[in-house]
């Protein structure tokens, strides 16, 4: 069924997803951002794609192929934006790049530009590095991103046939092993979801059941770096390269669906709870160890050395929505509202042609920024860069912008679920609703019901977890879910307010890098200092909160009252404890993170310490 499209379409669940043609997204925080990826962010990264050689890869001989061994995925992630964007202006730039697709293709359905040419590897001869299954899964997935936008082309064709070669090749007679990085398991439900074809679901779970026996070689980060070191069952917690355990977690709650695997959902249910309790930076970012992108271990958050890949904030989405439709537990939209605002809304520069790969949330001293248009290595620029050597989060963030509005609202046979605050229109069978917001400046959403049947049905309104003071029609709801059940009247409104001012925020004792500081949030914001902003004279490592100091909104920053701690360059670091009010008293202002570096190169930090 089309109906404009959603990145992912369960048979059934808790809630039911409503596609790109049922939401519609107006003039505010989250359209301005979709709307700099189309017309900025889509001609960038298709530059890049054949200044790098990534694209022109499917054109040229084996031997001046250039880019990393995945980097064709780019370029599929690139066709999925593309095809979810669903902009006739773009169609000709779509068709040009799945006809040069599409010429590389083998025979057999075999498509990859790195693997089974004439001096290259034999294919799958580098299961554990060689990312052919990772690969051939984007492709999929932007195949089935235009299948569920405009039906079946060129692409789609594509698609099918390199997924026949995977069970081909893959199935239960065929190599017994997994892709060191997963992504394959969720493009083949999500195929199987578009053609009904059970085959592509089959595979999916040979691969997930596969997976931790072990199947893969060991490696120096060790079997958990691609979650083969225990079966997917038995996990306690999300572990390993976070993007590649997100993208697995994400496919496994897609087989459990699809199957009526409760047991296997009940685990990804347990390991996400888990990860996100101990495993998860403020921001919603995750992953603590640079050396291998992976979640460290539990409480083991340290601010100067969070990871926090964008891409990773990508999968992590990707797979809360796939619990939250599965389960309709508020937790779920919680997340992806924290990581929207404070990694998605953070990565790209404000003209859409720069980004940050990693995210950290404490930069001691002022980065240097890349000249623009140079490619420089993996998350090696402490400034938003134009381009990386491994340039996955332009590409995945063009994706998810594309299909943002999908991610909304949902239904369910009461009525409509609204997750994600911000100026819609939402359709939903009888129901038409336009949304009125300023969020997350000002905490209002007014709902107003276009149309409605004559029968009694329920919106529900999620109201965040910080938002212990909310309202609707001026009624106190707890955090979770307000329902209103009744019978509807074309005209009338709804009213949440959410209580949108700053807050003071502690880390659990057990987080030891940050006890003893304390953060600043807004609404779903996180803030944070920049030196920037500091009185001349004053260094931002050297500033400290005093306790219980006033939060003033002035002029979009929160104020906050601090002291300069005086220090001594050449003596030695330790000592007894110094004088409480030692050091020159500061207004120290604070902006939203996702705003940080946006005024040129600056220290910068989201945990305070107190004095």
């Amino acid at each position: 069924m089309r109906r404009g499209g959603t990145p992912a379409a369960p048979s059934t669940g808790r809630l039911r997803p409503l596609g790109l043609g049922e939401v519609t997204l107006r003039p505010g925080f989250w359209q301005r951002r979709r709307d700099v990826s189309r017309t900025a962010s889509f001609a960038h990264i298709e530059h890049w794609l054949e200044k790098a050689g990534w694209l022109p890869n499917f054109d040229l001989p084996s031997g001046l192929r250039r880019g990393r061994e995945f980097s064709d995925s780019e370029v599929y992630k690139f066709l999925e934006a593309l095809a979810w964007a669903d902009d006739p202006a773009l169609e000709d730039r779509y068709r040009a790049i799945v006809a040069r697709v599409a010429a590389a293709q083998q025979p057999d359905g075999y498509l990859n530009t790195n693997f089974g040419r004439p001096g290259q590897a034999a294919r799958y001869s580098d299961l554990e590095w060689g990312h052919e299954l990772y690969c051939h899964g984007h492709l999929i997935q932007a195949g089935v991103a235009r299948a569920r936008t405009h039906g079946h082309d060129d692409l789609v064709t594509v698609a099918v046939r390199a997924a026949d070669h995977v069970c081909d090749t893959f199935g239960p007679d065929g190599i017994a092993s997994v892709c060191g990085h997963a992504v394959i398991e969720t493009a083949l439900v999500e195929l199987y979801r578009v053609t009904g074809d059970r085959r592509y679901l089959e595979q999916a779970r040979l691969f997930i059941d596969r997976r931790g026996r072990p199947v893969l070689d060991d490696i120096e980060f060790g079997r958990a770096y691609f979650q083969d070191d225990v079966p997917i069952r038995e996990a306690r917690s999300l572990r390993g390269h976070a993007v590649r355990a997100v993208y697995l977690a994400a496919g496994a709650v897609d087989l459990a669906v699809e199957t009526g695997d409760d047991g296997l959902l009940d685990a990804i249910d347990r390991q996400w709870r888990h990860a996100a309790a101990r495993r998860t930076y403020l921001t919603g970012g995750i992953g603590s160890r640079h050396q291998d992108e992976a979640y460290g271990d539990d409480f083991v958050l340290p601010p100067d050395r969070a990871y926090q890949e964008t891409c990773a904030g990508v999968g992590s989405i990707m797979l809360a929505w796939r619990l939250l439709l599965a389960r309709g537990d508020a937790r779920y939209a919680d997340l992806i509202e924290r990581i929207l605002f404070n990694i998605i809304a953070t990565s790209p520069a404000d003209d859409g042609t720069r980004f940050f790969y990693a995210n950290t949330l404490h930069q001691r001293v002022p980065g240097a920024e890349p000249a623009a248009g140079t490619q420089v290595p993996r998350a090696a620029s402490s400034l938003r860069a134009s381009w990386f050597a491994v340039s996955c989060c332009p590409t995945n963030l063009s994706r998810t912008f594309a299909s943002l509005a999908a991610y909304v609202a949902t239904s369910d046979d009461d009525g409509v679920q609204i997750h994600q605050y911000t100026p819609a229109s939402i359709t939903a069978g009888g129901v038409e609703l336009d949304v009125d917001t300023a969020y997350p400046d000002d905490g209002r959403v007014t709902v107003r019901i276009v149309r409605t049947p004559d029968t009694p049905w329920t919106l529900a309104l999620r109201i965040p977890g910080w938002a212990t003071e909310a309202t609707v029609d001026g009624i106190p709801a707890a955090p979770g879910y307000a329902r209103i059940t009744r019978r509807f009247v074309a005209g009338e409104t709804i009213v949440l307010d959410l209580a949108v001012r700053p807050r003071v925020t502690v880390a659990d004792p057990r987080i030891d890098a940050v006890r003893g500081s304390v953060a600043i949030e807004r609404g779903p914001l996180v803030y944070c200092a920049e030196s920037v902003d500091l009185p001349p004279g004053v260094a931002l490592d050297t500033i400290r909160l005093e306790p219980g100091t006033d939060l003033v909104e002035r002029d979009g920053a929160v104020i906050v009252t601090g002291r300069a701690v005086p220090v001594d360059d050449d003596a030695w670091p330790y000592a007894a404890p110094g004088v409480s009010d030692a050091g020159t008293a500061v207004e120290i202002p604070l902006y939203p993170y996702h705003r940080w570096a946006r005024r040129g190169p600056s220290a910068m930090r989201v945990w305070i310490p107190t004095i």
